[in-house]
């Protein structure tokens, strides 16, 4: 009898089991960096967009509080304080010295005894460098008052719009720089409003 060899074939090859590299290829390793890029990218935008409006919402505060000081300063002296460089004109003695954005607004009573009066501890400051609150007394019988800062979120539903198209306020400057720029919010005295004598613009 022959003896018969059975030859087993091979039903798997090799190469099936193979372990897969544990490398990226060059194209793996680009996609993946713009996919982190893009992710930063708007991360950045998202937490500038934050912080933005959060300066706004600061702003808004600010103006506020010091409407409120500048009606407790018109119960003392039956108007409001004067302007100069549209800053606030009425501390120090008898009130006749600048109120520096960020310094206490108070005044000095002269008479028979120095009587010191603190409308704010520390008049606001706009947060943002190179910009200022702009203050104007805008008359006096009746007296009356227009306070502006400038909002970095164009899309503030308290700044004025023209169709879809943000405005600002003519004849007001929010810069502390040479380069002018014009504020786009605004409070007043409650004879005034923000508008009266500049008329929105572009």
């Amino acid at each position: 009898m022959k003896n018969h060899t059975v030859k087993h074939k091979k039903i798997f090859p090799f190469s099936v089991f193979r372990f897969p590299s544990s490398g990226f290829t060059l194209m793996e390793l680009l996609v993946v960096m713009a996919i982190l890029g893009i992710l930063v990218t708007v991360g950045l935008t998202s937490y500038k967009s934050v912080q933005a409006k959060s300066r706004d919402s600061k702003r808004k505060s600010d103006l506020k509080q010091i409407a409120t000081a500048l009606e407790f300063y018109f119960n003392d002296y039956g108007t409001y304080p004067s302007d100069t460089n549209f800053q606030i004109y009425g501390c120090g003695t008898a009130g006749t010295s600048v109120c520096e954005w960020g310094s206490p607004f108070q005044t000095l009573k002269t008479g028979g005894t120095n009587v010191k009066t603190m409308y704010m501890p520390k008049l606001p400051s706009d947060p943002a460098t190179g910009r200022v609150y702009y203050y104007d007394k805008t008359g006096t019988s009746p007296p009356s008052y227009q306070l502006y800062a400038r909002l970095e979120n164009t899309q503030d539903n308290d700044i004025p719009h023209s169709g879809t198209t943000a405005q600002s306020y003519t004849g007001t400057n929010c810069s502390s720089g040479s380069t002018s720029l014009t504020c786009n919010y605004g409070v007043s005295s409650a004879n005034k409003t923000p508008e009266d004598g500049r008329t929105p613009l572009q």
